[in-house]
């Protein structure tokens, strides 16, 4: 995709839009095989070599979160090896399914029971605000301190899901890209002319317009049936909508609104009235986290929204969708003017009781660096790119790799929060209850509901009821 093509990538385009092409809402990418190739991995910084020296023989654990690309999650393996044997340390790297849906019980059991890793990372905006909740984080304000003068700030968003009570619980490691994405050729086809911003509508009639189900050509490449894709969406359509699963202080649940109910019944007609259906993938209904990747990837897809590890595997697989890739910001409904978009970071975490809390805090800090994260970022482009300031120029390619790079590094810089006409802020404060709520599949489960006949008014406040049990469970009795 030429920068030339897409006004998006345009600086007028990307201030006369207000954001860029990154998501609030937390979109799954799992899945994705690929023979994992070595990584050259430049040196481990001196200070960190010297910092180690008194933990040589010593061992930790760490728990990494499964990205969609194979050589991404091999890359990340050769930079902790070659730290580890630059400090003479062994450390096991294991990964973990963040969308298994018990990933918090499992790990909290673990750290509970002391046998938890040392380090994990996570996205924050998904997981950082219930371990915290759970008691289960150590504190690490001093290595973001350690970070922030040697890197700059980190990004904007992760000041709201990695900080409880003035202290940093998690470390942001890199930020995570999130984008729409559309079949520029399918839409051209019909002669009809791409946008950066639609609204919910626009995009559900533009998705049915480009539609033959004859050419194995589906414009509605997304499911709501259980998964991190669907959550994400969900929630996305009822925020731009006014609705939202709590109030801004993140403690109250305040689901069962008008506009929440509103973009419930918009959601549920794309799913269930028949004028619809030519643009629904067959067997959609029974999508996971990878469906909507492999189907965008197989070519049969008009439009998904995603974590950009679609565009990353398109492009390192020299997929010809990747040529015909239109990326465009998310869209905006009744409540919106602009899209609700923060992006999300993972960030490393290092658990209670964590028996080498030392070098887990040293390898965080390795593996921020450009050097370490470089091999990443180039296997998952757009998917892992810097958290930090100074990081983001420490490499040509983190600048200039990708025309969508640019844009990215604005929104990690944004000023936050972003507001509906009617007084919700986004990011609303990280909340146990609102993580736990998404989590536990409520939103998928009430769509499911809806799809077989509930009204969305009965199935929102049904939601609504398991949402005030969710949160209570969590510390903050409704």
């Amino acid at each position: 995709m030429a920068m030339e093509d897409n006004p998006l990538w345009s600086r007028r385009g990307f201030l006369g839009m207000g954001v860029g092409v990154l998501g609030a809402a937390g979109l799954a990418a799992c899945g994705g095989s690929s023979t994992p190739t070595p990584q050259v991995q430049a040196e481990v910084p001196k200070e960190l070599l010297d910092a180690a020296a008194s933990l040589k023989g010593s061992s930790m654990g760490v728990l990494s979160q499964k990205l969609y690309s194979e050589k991404a999650n091999a890359a990340l393996d050769s930079s902790i090896k070659k730290f580890a044997d630059a400090t003479g340390t062994k450390i096991e790297n294991s990964l973990v399914q963040a969308d298994a849906g018990d990933v918090v019980a499992k790990i909290d059991a673990e750290v509970k029971g002391g046998v938890a890793r040392d380090l994990a990372f996570m996205t924050d905006s998904r997981f950082v605000a219930q371990f915290h909740a759970l008691g289960d984080l150590e504190d690490v304000t001093d290595v973001v301190k350690t970070l922030t003068a040697r890197y700059g700030e980190p990004t904007a968003e992760s000041k709201n899901f990695c900080v409880f009570d003035g202290k940093w619980f998690a470390i942001p490691y890199h930020f995570i890209g999130i984008g729409s994405f559309l079949r520029k050729d399918w839409v051209q086809d019909k002669g009809i002319s791409l946008k950066d911003i639609y609204t919910w509508e626009e995009l559900r009639d533009l998705c049915l317009a480009i539609s033959d189900p004859g050419k194995r050509r589906f414009g509605w490449g997304m499911t709501v049936n259980r998964s991190g894709d669907a959550n994400g969406m969900i929630e996305a359509v009822i925020n731009s909508y006014g609705g939202s699963i709590a109030s801004n202080d993140g403690r109250k649940v305040t689901f069962d609104s008008p506009e929440t109910v509103q973009a419930v019944t918009f959601l549920g007609d794309i799913y269930t009235n028949p004028k619809y259906k030519p643009m629904l993938p067959p067997g959609v209904a029974a999508w996971t986290d990878s469906s909507n990747n492999e189907n965008w990837l197989a070519g049969v897809l008009g439009y998904t929204r995603n974590q950009f590890s679609v565009y990353a595997d398109s492009k390192t697989k020299k997929n010809p969708v990747y040529d015909n890739t239109h990326v465009f910001a998310d869209c905006i409904g009744p409540a919106t003017d602009k899209p609700l978009l923060l992006g999300q970071s993972q960030a490393f975490v290092v658990f209670k009781g964590a028996k080498n809390a030392a070098l887990a805090k040293l390898l965080a800090q390795y593996l921020v660096s450009a050097p370490a994260l470089l091999g990443v970022a180039k296997e998952a482009p757009g998917l892992a790119l810097p958290a930090w300031e100074k990081v983001w120029d420490a490499d040509p390619f983190f600048t200039g790799g990708d025309p969508a790079f640019p844009i990215m590094r604005k929104i990690t810089q944004q000023s936050l929060p972003l507001s509906t006409k009617n007084g919700l802020n986004f990011p609303q404060k990280a909340s146990a209850g609102q993580q736990a709520a998404v989590g536990a599949y409520v939103l998928t489960d009430m769509m499911q509901q809806v799809i077989q006949g509930t009204a969305p008014a009965q199935a929102v406040q049904a939601a609504h009821a398991k949402m005030v049990q969710i949160f209570t469970q969590q510390g903050l009795p409704q």
